[in-house]
């Protein structure tokens, strides 16, 4: 009998240790559409009402650079690689990466989706925002909110394409 570290010699962990699953098969379902959807329409409203506490408040509006698409586009880029890596990996073409690896690629799959479609909606909700305003300036700010929000998108979909390809085949018992 092994004693609890909280010096209960009474105390017996439950069969198959302290941190056992208690879902039946023990699996992770995926990132849900809905959770997706409701993360894209928070970013959506919350971007559409960033010009107008802006306006309410007297302040200028956010500037959207180039450079928040580029890393958009960039961290879609990473994403992209490192899905196509681990799904090799674990078809066998690669060297199998370790379990604990496969799990932090799926975390940072998992956040990458919802992070990805909260970011998409805010930018196209700040395009939207721009909307019937009729200056270069507000053509400027919404085409650049467009191509940050489509990076945006970008995210989200090399997201639940690498935590799809962190699937463990039905059958593949090896590490």
């Amino acid at each position: 009998m092994s004693r609890d570290p909280s010096g209960d010699p009474h105390h017996e962990e439950p069969p198959g240790g302290p941190e056992r699953d208690e879902r039946p098969g023990g699996r992770l379902s995926q990132t849900t559409q809905a959770a997706v959807a409701v993360t894209f329409a928070v970013g959506l409203v919350g971007g559409w009402l960033v010009r107008r506490v802006a306006s309410l408040s007297e302040r200028p509006a956010p500037l959207v650079t180039w450079s928040q698409a580029l890393v958009l586009f960039l961290g879609a880029a990473i994403l992209a690689v490192t899905a196509r890596h681990t799904g090799r990996a674990l078809d066998g073409r690669q060297l199998r990466p370790e379990p604990y690896r496969l799990v932090n690629r799926l975390v940072l799959a998992r956040a990458s989706a919802l992070a990805g479609s909260l970011v998409a909606g805010g930018y196209l909700g700040y395009a939207l925002s721009w909307l019937g305003v009729a200056s270069e300036l507000a053509g400027q700010r919404a085409g650049r909110a467009v191509l940050a929000g489509l990076g945006g998108l970008l995210v989200l979909v090399m997201a639940l394409w690498l935590e799809r390809a962190c699937r463990v085949r039905s059958g593949d018992d090896s590490p």
